[in-house]
């Protein structure tokens, strides 16, 4: 046993309140897009792949809402954010029980995370000079 425990949180409930294990995250996404072999898994297996995404999936969607709704209602950046947020709501319910599947939810987490940087970086800029005013 490593000490680790794999979050399965498909509707978001406890977003607010896990910090994010990007790195893990990371490397999850970077071991699916690389294998090539349908057959590498049974299809349970690679259920339980797609449900840890699932959930990271999930939990940076919450962050990348959070994020967006700081932003003006007429920021491309947030109405941007707002199409992939709709994108992922779709793809996220949906079961991954092979190699496809999978990999799909992993570049749809990529993708999220991407997201929340530009936000993260695009909110802080915006927040910056309102901080400095006195």
């Amino acid at each position: 046993m490593t000490g680790h425990t794999v979050l399965y949180d498909p509707e978001g409930r406890i977003d607010a309140e896990l910090p994010l294990d990007r790195v893990t995250h990371e490397r999850v996404v970077r071991a699916v897009l690389a294998w090539s072999d349908p057959a590498a898994l049974r299809p349970d297996d690679y259920e339980r792949v797609g449900l840890l995404l699932t959930g990271a999936g999930h939990a940076v969607a919450a962050d990348v809402r959070g994020h967006a709704s700081r932003l003006p209602d007429d920021d491309g950046r947030r109405l941007f954010a707002e199409i992939v947020l709709g994108e992922a709501d779709g793809r996220l319910s949906q079961r991954s029980r092979n190699l496809h599947g999978v990999k799909n939810k992993a570049r749809l987490l990529r993708a999220l995370y991407e997201r929340l940087d530009r936000l993260q970086d695009a909110v802080t800029a915006m927040e910056a000079p309102a901080a400095a005013s006195p």
